[in-house]
C-alpha cells in the first residue's frame, strides 16, 4: 500500500477535487490542512512549496491536482 499525504487548505477547490478523487478510488490518505495546522504549513514550506494541493505518494510529490500523474503513481 502506498503512503499518500495531501496538503490542503479549507477553501481550495482543487484540494477538494483531489480528496474526492482519492475517496472514489478508495485510496486511504492523510490530510494536512496548512490553514489550520501550523506544523503542516511548516512541512510544506520546508519542501519548497507555498501553494496547495501538494500530494505526496510515497517519495513522489505532485503539485496541484494532476489526475494523470496521480494515476501513474498510484497504479505502480
Amino acid at each position: 500500500m502506498k503512503k499518500v499525504t495531501v496538503y490542503t487548505s479549507t477553501t481550495c477547490p482543487y484540494c477538494q477535487m483531489a480528496k474526492e478523487y482519492l475517496q472514489e478510488r478508495e485510496i486511504p490518505y492523510d490530510e494536512k490542512n496548512v490553514q489550520t495546522d501550523k506544523e503542516a504549513r511548516s512541512e510544506l514550506m520546508a519542501m519548497g512549496y507555498t501553494g496547495v494541493p501538494v500530494i505526496c505518494v510515497d517519495d513522489q510529490e505532485v503539485v496541484g491536482f494532476d489526475k494523470n500523474k496521480l494515476d501513474e503513481l498510484l497504479n505502480k
